[in-house]
């Protein structure tokens, strides 16, 4: 296993640090069936958007040529899942995620960047109660950035010299190439496979021992 010499790693968020899709495919059925449509969601088509910034999971998903509409369509399914995601006790957390995350931040700072939108994070550290261990966050929701300017924008803020980025999908292997980081590759989330990358995980405990 290839070792990794860092000095601040950036997470992704589903896919890599928990998975919320079970909870969520039946929120995005409710809030499209609220706004006129009817569409199927499952775990599997859910993990097969996410990553994406929420305008082009809209463009991709929702059946109107009126982009307004979409756009509004995928704020609702953001509502809902956020609705359902606070009345929700399950942790949806990877096994083992605490304790690797723990273990990390004694050697190295950690940081997440997202395409999510904004609160999605902030619920995250909230209902893990892990938020003390990350120095720094930012999402698309937030800026309207993508995941790449967002990379280069949180190591600038926090002077991080040698960055790496793990995420689940090609999506994220293709904004750390247009942002210059290293990519690790979360193979136990939601991509089938990546180009390349610096390092490979099959479980998100392995971290640990990949990290310098």
């Amino acid at each position: 296993m290839n070792k990794i010499s860092t000095d601040g790693i950036i997470f992704d968020m589903d896919g890599t640090i928990w998975d919320n899709t079970p909870l969520f495919a039946s929120s995005w059925e409710r809030a499209c069936k609220d706004m006129g449509y009817s569409v199927k969601f499952t775990q599997d088509t859910l993990k097969g958007l996410f990553g994406k910034t929420m305008t082009d999971i809209a463009d991709a998903c929702i059946p109107d040529e009126n982009p307004e509409k979409r756009y509004a369509t995928l704020k609702l399914c953001e509502e809902y899942e956020m609705d359902d995601l606070a009345k929700s006790t399950e942790n949806t957390t990877y096994p083992g995620l605490e304790d690797t995350l723990k273990s990390l931040s004694k050697r190295v700072k950690l940081y997440i960047v997202s395409n999510c939108q904004s609160g999605y994070i902030e619920t995250f550290l909230e209902r893990s109660g892990l938020g003390y261990l990350f120095t720094d966050y930012i999402c698309y929701g937030d800026n309207g950035l993508g995941k790449a300017d967002n990379i280069k924008l949180i190591a600038k803020k926090n002077d991080i010299k040698t960055p790496v980025y793990i995420g689940d999908i090609q999506g994220d292997k293709d904004a750390c190439d247009a942002a210059g980081v290293g990519f690790i590759w979360a193979a136990y989330g939601y991509g089938n496979q990546v180009d390349s990358y610096v390092a490979k995980v099959d479980d998100i405990t392995q971290l640990a021992e990949v990290i310098e």
